[in-house]
């Protein structure tokens, strides 16, 4: 069924921005954060690659469908396009360095390391998450309208 491929693009949509905007959250959080576990300096900024999945079966999967509809329950279905993560980077752009002699964690010339998060940075990757998160709602509300005005048909 076709509106099935759909639900899988939509759900990997909603997934993938899911995750992005747990990682601008991860950042907003950490913003402040002098010390990570591992003890290499500062938080370092996250950020979310995302990779598009290509819905275009190859002539082999096409075939491969064909002869299995003549065969029922063989289990081969058409590939559904949508979006995946492929990793979470860290931003390589330089550390904020201020003066406070201090804290703790400043080093023997008095010069703190501040993580790389710009709140106004991440504000816009939220704000942009968001917008992307909503637009595939829309797109699953709009796939349920359709899915249900064809099962009206049937009446």
């Amino acid at each position: 069924m076709g509106f099935m491929n759909t639900i899988n693009i939509v759900g990997s949509g909603l997934t993938a921005q899911q995750l992005r905007l747990d990682i601008v959250a991860e950042n907003v959080t950490n913003s402040q954060t002098t010390r990570v576990e591992n003890g290499e300096g500062a938080y370092r900024r996250k950020m979310v690659v995302f990779e598009a999945v290509s819905g275009r079966d190859t002539f082999r999967d096409v075939m491969a469908r064909a002869v299995s509809a003549a065969v029922p329950n063989t289990g081969v279905n058409p590939t559904a396009g949508g979006v995946r993560v492929t990793e979470i980077v860290e931003d390589e752009s330089p550390m904020k360095i201020v003066y406070d002699p201090t804290h703790p964690d400043a080093d023997e010339d008095g010069y703190l390391e501040l993580p790389n998060v710009d709140m106004v940075k991440e504000m816009a990757d939220a704000m942009a998450a968001s917008r992307a998160f909503a637009s595939n709602v829309t797109a699953f509300n709009t796939l349920k309208s359709v899915i249900s005005s064809g099962l009206e048909i049937g009446r």
